[in-house]
Order: C-alpha cells, then structure tokens, then sequence
C-alpha cells in the first residue's frame, strides 16, 4: 500500500523525536487536520466553534466554581487543555496548563443577552484554551442568565459534549478543581489519549486504500463549490451577519431516516444553485477506534454527500443505497477525500457548500448547576462554516433550523432553500 497522508503525516510526527514524551508534543486525527485546512481556507484564520448554551434562573451559577469545575475538566482531559502549534513544518497538540476562563458579559437591564454572547464569540482569539466559558448577566426581566460553554471544534466530537456536560455538572456539585485531579490520573488519561489518536491515525492510515480513494474520486468527480447567487448590494440595515430560521414537524416512528435528511439536503442545495449543479455538503460521523480507550477529542469525520441538484422527485431508497456504500468507506480522511476528488478530475478545493448536523436530545443529559437543570437555547446569528448549514434535533418532535451566510446568500433564496427543505421530510418516507 502506498504512503497515504496520514502515513506521511505520522512520519513526520515520529521525527520530532519525541520519543515518549507525549506531554510534550500530541499528533492529530484526521478530523483536526481537516479544521487546520478549513481555517487555512479562511481568510481570517478563524477556528470553528462549538458553542452550548444554557439558561438559568438568574443568580444560579456562581462563577468561581463554574470556573474551578472546567479547570478540573481540563487538568484531567488533556484535549481541553492542548493548544495547536506547528514544529518543524508538522502540526502538533502542545498540552498546556489547564486554565479554563470565565468572561462576565454584563448587560443592561431589559436588554437581550443574546447580542454579548455574540460579540464574545466574535472575539474569540485564535491563541488560547480550546474550553472557554461565558456567563451573560442583566439580561431580560424574566431574570434569567445564559450560560455558553464554548469549544474549539478540533478539540471536541458530539460524543465528547455530551460527556462535557456530565462532567462539568458533576464537578460544580462536588466543588471539584484542578487540585482535585491526582497526577496518576492525569498521566494515564494523557496515555489514553495518546494510545487513541495514534490507533485512529492507523484507522485512517488503512481507510485510505487505493480502492477507497478510487471510489472517493469517482463519486465526487462532478462535485465543485457551487457558484454563489450574487451578493445582496447589502444586509438589511439592523440585520446579522447570519441569517436563521426554524420550524417543527412531527417526528417519524424511530425517528427521520438519514438518508431522508440527505435527500432534504438536496432539496435545499437545488433551491439555492438551481438545477444540474453538484454541491459539496458535509456531515460528521463516527467516532472512537475500536478498541480505543473512551477520550475526549475530536475523532469525527467528515463525509461528503455529493448533492446532485434537479433530480426531483428523491428517491429515498437509491440515496440510501449510495449511504451505505459510503459509509463503508467513512473512515477516508477528509484530506485524502479532497486529494482523490482533484485526482479525479474535479475542481473542489475543499470547501463545503452546506453542513447538515443530527442531534438525538434524548442521548444527552442536561447540565445541572446548583441543582438547577439549564435550558438549552439557541443564540442565531453566529458564524457558520458554510454559505448554509441545516441542523436537526431528533426527539418527540422533528425541529429543524437553517442558518445562511448573509454575504453569500439573500434571505429570500435562503427562506425558499429552507421550504424545500421542510417539504422534502414532511412526505411520508420509508425507513
């Protein structure tokens, strides 16, 4: 088998000579070699964030030992603390010391939280921890107080948020810090960690196979980023830089099938870059190696979805076809996927035209602080890492949101683009 990226980059690795000082230098998965492209991407080198927000009864949180529970987190997890670097040419996770911290953004009384929570989001340095916690006060006069615990996308899976807000929780209760992490335990959870990237790297190093590329090449040959419509003269005064909207249906027995969502998917795209168009749309999948110690980190992939557009009516049974054989192959790092497509003749640099996100509410606890259970809430608004991006809650009901760039797509193509969307899950589909 012929050197795959991984291979190579794992090379370089073992030639920092680390030997086996792993608190030293951390290797990456595939899935941050990716958000280190994406951010390459970016003009303005901006990470990927992934924010939670939660709101309490004013008055609930006590800041200093929110503070100390994420410093407990992060002195036990060496993800939450590793900041991203690059030696000699080769990009590493330097585990740093676990200082978690907690800005106060205080607003006027009556006003709306939600514009602090923005701008601190909007501000957010590139340099720092990977965790980072913001508490808006002041606000409203329901008298309540948001709380968003804030993560760099290449430090964390969905697996690892739900166990993030287990953890946070049980350490605000017990009044846990740092202190409280003995050392033998922070070391083997540093060799954990180091024994799982490497195990996923071997994963990745085999998913990139020649046959694997090859399918890769021929099923993204046509995909390119989608020309955008042309930009609106300017954002409606007093309008975000994000446009959103959302809306309920009801949830299918079980739940809606993913390949309904992508199909969903292609309804949108279609809506947005007309007919005949191929549009690069990402979604995250995956997680641990098998046999992995369970860590926290960022052991997601991204799967492309080649959203061929003007195909209507969808045909949930051939796009569930076309799944599976893709997800027999969902290990291929997105790298290697980029590299096989351009080998293949297209012209896709590797940005994506939509992301579609699936959350199951009823696999995550909620975050409880001072006995008091949070409410998870939404802050519109925010940057996201495509023209558009479609997220699902699955629960008692199906909620669907849709976020769009708003100097790449006009609300009025955007609101059409999330109708198309609505109306591709609510007929009836067969599991």
């Amino acid at each position: 088998m012929s050197p795959s990226i991984t291979s190579q980059y794992l090379a370089r690795y073992r030639r920092l000579g680390t030997g086996d000082r792993t608190a030293e230098l951390l290797p990456l998965t595939g899935a941050q070699r990716r958000f280190v492209l994406v951010r390459s991407l970016d003009s303005a080198s901006r990470p990927d964030l992934v924010p939670m927000f939660f709101a309490f009864p004013r008055g609930t949180v006590d800041p200093a030992r929110l503070r100390a529970a994420a410093c407990h987190l992060a002195a036990l997890h060496p993800a939450l603390r590793a900041r991203p670097g690059v030696v000699r040419g080769t990009p590493v996770l330097r585990p740093a010391e676990p200082d978690i911290p907690l800005e106060l953004l205080d607003c006027a009384p009556g006003k709306d939280l939600h514009p602090a929570l923005r701008r601190a989001l909007a501000g957010w340095a590139a340099e720092g921890p990977p965790l980072r916690l913001y508490l808006a006060q002041g606000g409203p006069a329901t008298g309540e107080e948001v709380l968003a615990v804030v993560l760099d996308h290449a430090v964390c899976d969905g697996q690892s948020l739900a166990r993030i807000v287990e953890e946070l929780g049980t350490a605000y209760r017990d009044g846990r810090g740092p202190a409280d992490v003995p050392p033998s335990a922070a070391a083997a959870e540093l060799a954990a960690y180091h024994e799982t990237v490497l195990l996923q790297l071997d994963a990745e190093h085999r998913a990139a196979a020649p046959d694997a590329l090859a399918y890769w090449g021929q099923r993204l040959r046509a995909v390119s980023e989608s020309a955008p419509l042309p930009r609106p003269e300017s954002i409606p005064a007093g309008a975000l830089p994000t446009g959103a909207a959302e809306a309920t249906l009801p949830s299918p027995a079980g739940g809606a099938p993913f390949p309904a969502l992508l199909d969903a998917c292609r309804a949108a795209a279609g809506a947005l870059f007309g007919a005949g168009t191929v549009s690069p749309v990402g979604y995250p999948w995956g997680g641990r190696p098998a046999g992995a110690p369970p860590v926290l980190g960022c052991f997601l992939n991204t799967v492309v979805f080649p959203a061929a557009t003007g195909t209507a009516p969808f045909a949930p049974a051939a796009t569930a076809e076309a799944w599976w054989d893709d997800l027999d192959r969902a290990d291929t790092p997105f790298d290697e996927v980029v590299h096989a497509a351009r080998s293949a003749g297209s012209p896709w640099s590797g940005r994506l035209d939509g992301m579609l996100t699936v959350d199951d509410v009823r696999r995550r606890p909620p975050l409880r602080l001072g006995g008091v259970e949070g409410r998870e809430v939404h802050v519109d608004g925010r940057r996201i890492p495509a023209p558009f991006a479609l997220a699902v809650t699955q629960g008692p009901e199906l909620r669907l949101r849709m976020a769009w760039d708003r100097a790449v797509l006009d609300d009025r193509s955007a609101e059409e683009a999330f109708a198309a969307f609505q109306g591709a899950l609510r007929s009836p589909v067969p599991a």
